[in-house]
This record gives structure tokens, sequence and C-alpha cells, in this order.
């Protein structure tokens, strides 16, 4: 394993990602861990609920952006991109 000169700081919402993983939508599964933002591999639509909303959005992304949203749920519904990576 490679030094991490950073392993003894405390990780925080606004820290940079410390682990990526595929985001499968589900309207009934939220995402866990919860992600500090999201990677979007192919354009579209994403559907997705914020940790402290009650409501879904529905959010027009482009290929390559990343989203600061902390999102408790990526839905099936509404969404058509692609390629997302949560990073938490």
């Amino acid at each position: 394993m490679p030094k991490d000169d950073f392993a003894s700081l405390a990780d925080s919402p606004i820290s940079p990602a410390r682990r990526a993983f595929a985001i499968v939508p589900s309207d009934a599964s939220p995402i866990d861990p919860l992600p500090k933002a999201i990677y979007v591999g192919a354009a579209g639509n994403l559907a997705l609920r914020a940790v402290d909303s009650v409501a879904a959005v529905t959010i027009a992304v482009q290929a390559g952006q990343i989203l600061p949203i902390r999102a408790s749920h990526v839905l099936v519904g509404g969404t058509t991109a692609t390629g997302l990576v949560a990073l938490a």
C-alpha cells in the first residue's frame, strides 16, 4: 500500500473524495455511502433526491461533469445519463 500523507486528517464533505464507485439508479435504494459528488460519464438527464430534500429534481448534465451534490438517491425514472460514479 502506498504511503498516504493525509491519512491522519479528518474526512469532510469538502475534502477530496477517497472512494469512487458506480451508481446503479434505484427508486428505492439509497446511495451507500452518501457521495460528496457525482461524476457523469455520458450526457443526459439525472433525476436525483438530495440528502436533505423530500422532492426529486431532474438536471440536464453533460459528459465529464462533476456535480457537487450530496444525493441520497439517483432515480431510475427520469435518469438517462449513464456512467454515473459516486465520489465519496
